[in-house]
């Protein structure tokens, strides 16, 4: 398990290449998912235009919230690793924000990895994030949408 909070951007590539070199032949699948900053505040109902999305976290609690949701994942499916990568600071339009990799000997167990995780990111992962955009600053709440995603989870069963 991987986890990194950061304020620099990261490579995609270099991330796989690392899952790949440490673990080789093993490795069957890697499914990826890429977090990007939008332009456009739709889920607020606004249509703001942002100008900026800022992360602030708890050094310490926040890495300890994402392991808790990376564990869940490992006891749910049969992974050889997890990278997660978390940016931090001020971030503008199109920026990557977070990188989810789940890497399994089969592809069923990593795709479903990578989306129970990034499901739980967005509900349990402990960050505060502010969107500024024209018409003023708001603190971006988790949504109904994404509390039912995540929630999905818990009803639904782990692949033989």
């Amino acid at each position: 398990m991987n986890i990194y909070i950061q304020t620099d951007d990261f490579s995609l590539s270099a991330l796989y290449e690392d899952l790949r070199q440490r673990h080789g032949a093993a490795i069957g699948a890697i499914a990826m998912f890429s977090g990007l900053v939008r332009e456009l505040n739709e889920k607020a109902g606004s249509g703001s235009q942002v100008s900026a999305l800022t992360l602030e976290h708890y050094p310490g609690m926040t890495e300890k919230s994402i392991e808790g949701i990376v564990s869940k994942a490992h006891e749910r499916w049969p992974l050889l690793d997890v990278t997660v990568v978390h940016r931090v600071g001020t971030l503008q339009p199109a920026e990557q924000i977070v990188a989810v990799l789940a890497a399994s000997a089969h592809r069923d167990a990593a795709f479903a990895a990578a989306e129970f995780i990034m499901d739980y990111l967005k509900t349990d992962a402990v960050f505060w994030k502010k969107e500024s955009a024209v018409d003023g600053d708001t603190w971006v709440q988790t949504t109904d949408d994404d509390r039912a995603r995540a929630g999905s989870w818990q009803s639904s069963k782990s692949p033989d």
